[in-house]
């Protein structure tokens, strides 16, 4: 599973962040940085539920 932002979209509410924190941070800046573009195993079902909770639909899931 790879999972992307786009960052035209991305607010940066960080939503994402308080779900799967070892997959999305939020830089200096304010911008999403996606840690584990590649998502292992462990952590699929934290990034489908912070995907299916971005406020702005900004992330996407390619399985």
């Amino acid at each position: 599973m790879r999972v992307s932002v786009d960052p035209l979209v991305c607010e940066a509410n960080a939503v994402c962040v308080g779900l799967a924190p070892e997959v999305f941070d939020l830089n200096d800046d304010d911008e999403l940085q996606i840690l584990k573009p590649d998502v292992p195993p462990e952590d699929q079902d934290r990034v489908r539920h912070a995907v299916r909770s971005c406020p702005k639909a900004a992330l996407t899931l390619e399985e």
